[in-house]
């Protein structure tokens, strides 16, 4: 794979991982108090022109 092809990649995963867990803040902050809570979640990743779809599986544990 060539140096543009790992640094694009990069970019990319860091701006799912930044903003995935913006958004998963935000929705724990509106739901309120989660003590104890935990939430299976699950990220779907697909890429348009590739027959690709890798999916991650897990569980958050709500704010302590």
């Amino acid at each position: 794979m060539s140096e543009d092809f790992n640094m694009s990649m990069r970019k990319f995963l860091k701006q799912v991982g930044v903003t995935s867990q913006q958004a998963i803040e935000e929705a724990l902050r509106k739901a309120g108090d989660t003590t104890g809570s935990s939430f299976e979640t699950k990220m779907v990743l697909t890429i348009e022109g590739l027959d690709m779809e890798h999916v991650v599986t897990g569980k958050i544990e709500g704010q302590s």
